[in-house]
Order: structure tokens, then sequence, then C-alpha cells
């Protein structure tokens, strides 16, 4: 939304090296398809572990090309490569948009003609060799159906330079991920066009970004179309086509920091119940501290200029995530529960035992009892932020709580044949 501001030799590696697999995209399974958007390439001191243990698995880090191509044909890689071994050090995975212009080629427009997107090529090609095998996917620029593309978008320019990308990526490094087009929104018409232009022979994975005030589950019916969108181009003899969710956030400037942190809950489980393969939060740090900013209060932590160094102050969307991931830990989606009302949601999600757990809230106006189905026993509840609930006992009826606007974790004592 914003714009966003290296070779592992000798860092070394304090997590298993299992979620930087080249030529797989991260496993649809919490918490390794959560991501956050970072503005930075070098981290504070114990960032990157925050991170970490905040939930998140993927990070989005710019490669902007005119950082690397400083003097023209020749790069440097030097920023990127401590920040990808910060990442990697910390087992986590990035997938890395490649941008914008440079001022040596076209003006310093977005690439356009031959001799400009035959660098913007061979810059991206260069990239991937560099840094093959880490796992990382790599991004067809950003949001070109926006101001990104300058000086105005043209999505056949588009497509121009991201077919000559593909094809350069694919040459120098076949498994490593290419992925695009990291539209504003899910506008048909532009996928359309990029699909029509075989687009999907070359990318691994679609990403879109989702933005909007409205609640996320108003969203679940704009990924039903991409989905179907999709499908309708899907290349034979390949393995369908994945959906992520490459952006996508909500301002504490314009809802409560409580309000903030329901709506980062909400919006990872709801892309995990429409089988969104990847989600990345905007933003990881308040990009200011203007609390009236919409731009600067994206952030799950303050902005590190309130305080200037580590730690960094965890904002309660922080709090949700991390709880999110420690009640869901392990869990892959399995069904929604059809409940009396459109309202309210029950997920049912399923660890690496086959047990079941649950995910409960409402969208309705105001906070309701309801009686869940669900088989007797005792059930363990945490609220969206990890505080404790009392335990409920389910009876033959079923589990009876209050909905709120705020996820509740249920972790029954029992085997729940009742959500099989």
């Amino acid at each position: 939304m914003l714009l966003l501001r290296s070779m592992l030799f000798a860092a070394p590696l304090l997590y298993c090296c299992c979620v930087l697999r080249a030529g797989e995209l991260p496993p649809v399974r919490v918490p390794d398809c959560l991501g956050v958007n970072i503005h930075f390439d070098d981290p504070l001191p114990g960032e990157m572990k925050m991170i970490r243990d905040g939930g998140f698995r993927i990070v989005r880090a710019d490669l902007l090309w005119d950082q690397v191509e400083v003097k023209k044909g020749e790069y440097e890689w030097s920023r990127f490569d401590r920040l990808l071994d910060a990442c990697q050090g910390n087992g986590i995975r990035v997938i890395m948009p490649l941008l914008y212009s440079n001022s040596h080629y076209d003006n310093n427009l977005s690439p356009h003609t031959d001799q400009g997107i035959a660098a913007f090529a061979r810059y991206a090609a260069a990239a991937v060799t560099r840094y093959k095998g880490r796992g990382i996917l790599w991004e067809m620029y950003n949001e070109p159906n926006n101001v990104f593309w300058r000086p105005q978008p043209d999505v056949n320019a588009y497509i121009k330079l991201a077919v000559a990308v593909g094809k350069a990526i694919k040459s120098a490094t076949p498994d490593e991920l290419y992925v695009g087009p990291a539209l504003s929104g899910t506008d048909g018409a532009w996928l359309s066009a990029c699909y029509k232009a075989g687009l999907l022979e070359y990318w691994d994975a679609v990403t879109v970004h989702p933005y909007g005030n409205a609640p996320p589950e108003e969203r679940e019916r704009h990924f039903r179309g991409s989905r179907a969108l999709i499908d309708r181009y899907q290349p034979k003899g390949r393995p369908p086509v994945p959906l992520l969710s490459g952006e996508w956030g909500y301002t504490s400037a314009q809802f409560p920091p409580e309000t903030q942190a329901k709506l980062l809950a909400r919006q990872f489980l709801v892309n995990l119940s429409n089988g969104i393969g990847m989600s990345i939060w905007y933003d990881w740090r308040d990009d200011g501290v203007d609390p009236n900013n919409a731009e600067h209060r994206f952030g799950v932590v303050e902005s590190a200029s309130r305080k200037g160094d580590t730690p960094l102050t965890p904002k309660l969307a922080y709090l949700a995530t991390k709880t999110l991931a420690k009640q869901l830990d392990g869990c892959t989606f399995v069904k929604r529960v059809a409940l009396a009302s459109k309202d309210d949601y029950l997920l049912v999600f399923a660890d690496g035992k086959h047990e079941l757990r649950g995910v409960a809230w409402t969208i309705a106006e105001k906070p309701h009892t309801i009686t869940l189905p669900a088989s007797a026993g005792t059930f363990t509840l945490t609220a969206f932020m990890g505080n404790a609930l009392p335990q409920r006992g389910a009876t033959a009826e079923g589990l009876t709580i209050e909905l709120t606007d705020g996820p509740t974790y249920l972790l029954p004592a029992a085997p729940q044949s009742a959500w099989k």
C-alpha cells in the first residue's frame, strides 16, 4: 500500500529450515501461512524474533530496483543480504516484490520500453539467481492498477513486463516461485486481462490486496469471484493455481485499537476458511506517530520513532495474532458449522493429531447468547487477546456461550463427534 523500503554463509540457523522450502508455497496451516509487511532493511535488535514470537512466519519485504542497480549495470545487494540473513536466522520466510522504476531507464517511470523491460528482467533474474533455494516468493510489482504504476495504470504495459520477468525467472531458476499481480482489490477486468495473456502459465499463485473498511467477512464473495476467474483460465495439466492475500490491514486511526485487533483475527480466520493460501497483514510497525493519520497506524507495534529503540511496544493487534497462532498452532481449517444466523460464525480446525477445536464470533451489531452444536463435555475458552474465560460445559443440547465481535477459541476436553 505504501512504498516500502543476502546470501547466507555465516548466520546461524536458530530455527528449522523446513519453512524455507524452495519451489513450495507455504502450507495452509497456522501459523506457517501467516505473515506481515515490513518497511525496513535492518531490523532492530530482537525485532525478527519478536515478529516470529507474535505468530508471523512470513514477511513481505520489497526489493527495490533503484536500490539494487544504483549504478547502471551494477548490482548492490548488501542491505538485502542482511535482511534475508536475519529472516532465515529466525525461521521466517519472505515474499519479495520486484519494484518499481529506475532513473537509468524510461525516465524513471514504470518500465515500458524494450530497453527498460529488458533491464528490469535482468535485475529480476539476477535477484532470483543470487537468492535461489531460500524459499522466497518473488512477486511481480505492487498494486500496478494503482498509483504505483507511473505515469498511470496500464494493464497492457504491465502484462508485457510481467511476461518478460516470468520468462527471465523461469529461465534462470526454474524452481523459484513467481507470483503476481499484487493487485489493489480484486479487479476482475485487470485479472482477466492478465490471465488471457497467459500469465497463469508463469505465476505459481495469484496475489491480491483486498483492502477496505468493511468487515473481513464481506470479502468472501470477492474471493469466490477471484477463485472462479482463476478456474476459468486454469492452465491444463497444472495443479489449481492458489489465491493469496498478499497485503491487507485495518488502521487504528479509523478503528479503536481493540477493534483493529478483532479485525486482524477475523481477517486471518476468514482467509483460512476460504482456502486463501497465505495471509499478509499490513503492517508490522506503525509508520508514524500521528494518531489521526491512517497511513501511520496500520501496525501491530508502535512506531520505532516513538521510543527510538527496542523493545517495540506491542499494540492489541499483536496480542490478537499471538493468541490466534497459539490457540490454532499446527491446525488446518476443516469447515464452517452452519448456525441459525448467517451473522454467527463457528469455524472448526484440526491439529496434527486430527483433534478438533473451534473459533466462534458474530458480526451482528450486539453480542448475544447462543447454543452452539457440540458434544457433551468441558470446554476451555480463550478470548481473542489471550485472556482465559471461564470454562463451560456442553450438554446434550450443545455449548451455550456469548458471541461477540471478537473471536473466542474453544478447546474441547473430549473428541467432538458433533463437529465431525
